[in-house]
């Protein structure tokens, strides 16, 4: 089990004052002991409740009620093996700190328990560590799997997805729901805080190693950990898995989805106006953690934005003022055709001047990973912009796996924009897809012969056409990165029972 060498970690950056809990102890034999530590990390808060439990018809039955369900049900393999009851596990963790220690807080996760007398639901089990994707409400929480359905998937919800595609096949599901949501005392979300997220999904794996092993339930954990996750969830999920094998962990297989993992590229195309937007939650995570992105939100953000930033609109001036350098301009110029428009007009949000900054800093320290993307897709070479610096100090092209991975996706995805960011990771472990060690699927290609995924890659394709059919190209890209979701997911499921 992972839980004494994950606590063990705690001393070294990740336990705040936790690990000082014990002050000039002598060897007074007569001294009382110190107070047990409470808010170690990965500790669990009281006793993980019963949220949720569904029996294996009921989840067949609630999937084959709607279309999309009837997709994943099909993905899932047409039948429920086992049931699933769905716990709420509260657990401390840490938030960011630019010191690598962080003050201890609050956070939940979702663990899903395979049950019913089928061999592959009872007796020891493998584990799936998820990272989930954005969620707009802070209420929201995992271990309701009816809760914050996507709009093109309702009433399928991500949680409904993994209960599954997994834990309805015999594996036992750990979701944390981020600090910032659900019960997490932290009042803002880390997004895309690599050290954050990855601490916490840790932290959640570790309380539930805790209360399986207590009792919990009759299904217990064997030792085999594969780590997984879509759109943000798959940045998390590969921060997680950096984490564990600096930590010397073993990840026996990973699975990452839809991710943004080349952090830099990605927003250098979001302030370049090729990429949607996710600046206002992105400049307060790390505005909080490293206190470097402005000295007052007046520095980026328009008037009618400061009182609240993350209000819909408009992000960049439509009619950006010209500089004379023509490099520069033709960054600043907003695109003249769907889908990325619509992040320029007026009003907006981002300050002419901030984003001029960044954009110039584009010009000057360009990203490997942007078109014309360069051989290994390097990093920028000493970004000035302190956005740009902490972009790159989150960006993921800083490690090299030791254990199987499967990246996947679709080339025409418009949130995570495919070529810099599934296709760049590919770019920068060249010897690693060569050597068959990671492994590169996109789901909207023609398979070849004898191509294991083939069947998704084919179901994924007939669906997409299917919902160009029904609501037009433009609207059907819009969806297409949710329309991924299930695909990718089964996809993952078929590459863990490799191992």
């Amino acid at each position: 089990m992972l839980l004494g060498a994950i606590l063990a970690l705690g001393g070294c950056g990740g336990g705040g004052s936790n690990t000082g809990a014990i002050q000039g102890g002598g060897s007074d034999s007569n001294s009382p002991p110190p107070p047990p530590v409470t808010n170690q990390r990965g500790t669990l808060v009281g006793t993980p409740s019963l949220a949720d439990s569904r029996s294996a018809s009921q989840l067949t039955s609630e999937l084959d009620s709607n279309t999309y369900g009837q997709q994943v049900l099909t993905l899932a393999g047409g039948t429920m093996a086992c049931g699933v009851d769905i716990y709420h596990v509260v657990y401390w963790t840490v938030a960011p700190a630019t010191s690598g220690t962080g003050t201890p807080i609050e956070d939940s996760a979702a663990l899903m328990v395979p049950t019913g007398s089928a061999a592959q639901c009872t007796g020891a089990r493998p584990i799936v560590l998820d990272g989930h994707g954005s969620m707009a409400d802070t209420a929201f929480n995992s271990a309701n799997l009816d809760d914050d359905p996507i709009a093109t998937m309702a009433p399928v919800t991500q949680s409904l997805i993994l209960a599954a595609i997994y834990a309805s096949q015999g594996y036992i599901v750990v979701e944390p729901n981020y600090a910032g949501f659900d019960v997490s005392t932290l009042k803002y979300h880390p997004y895309f805080n690599a050290e954050q997220n990855s601490k916490d999904m840790i932290d959640a794996l570790a309380a539930v190693e805790s209360a399986l092993s207590g009792g919990l339930s009759s299904v217990t954990y064997d030792g085999k950990l594969f780590v997984s996750g879509y759109s943000e969830g798959g940045f998390v999920g590969m921060a997680t898995d950096k984490a564990l094998q600096a930590a010397g962990e073993t990840v026996v297989a990973t699975a990452l989805m839809s991710g943004v993992y080349a952090m830099e590229a990605h927003y250098d195309l979001v302030f370049t106006g090729r990429a949607y937007t996710g600046v206002p939650i992105l400049v307060t995570s790390y505005q909080n953690a490293y206190g470097n992105v402005y000295q007052s939100q007046s520095d980026i953000y328009t008037e009618q934005y400061i009182a609240s930033p993350g209000s819909v609109g408009a992000e960049f001036n439509g009619n950006p003022l010209l500089t004379g350098n023509a490099a520069v301009d033709a960054l600043l110029q907003p695109p003249t055709s769907l889908p990325y428009d619509i992040n320029f007009g007026n009003p907006y949000r981002i300050t002419d001047s901030y984003r001029l900054s960044y954009v110039e800093d584009v010009a000057a320290h360009p990203d490997g990973a942007v078109s014309p993307q360069l051989p290994g897709a390097p990093l920028a070479s000493a970004p000035g912009n302190a956005l740009r610096q902490d972009l790159q100090l989150n960006d993921l092209r800083s490690w090299t796996p030791q254990m199987p991975m499967l990246l996947c996706g679709g080339h025409q995805d418009q949130n995570a924009v495919y070529e810099v960011n599934t296709q760049a990771m590919a770019t920068y472990w060249s010897a690693q897809v060569a050597s068959h060690l990671v492994t590169v699927l996109d789901v909207d290609s023609t398979p070849s012969a004898g191509d294991p995924y083939g069947a998704i890659e084919t179901a994924f394709q007939q669906q997409l056409a299917q919902n160009e059919a029904a609501m037009g190209v433009t609207a059907a890209l819009s969806v297409y990165h949710a329309t991924v979701i299930p695909y990718c997911e089964a996809a993952a499921r078929q590459f863990f029972g490799q191992f």
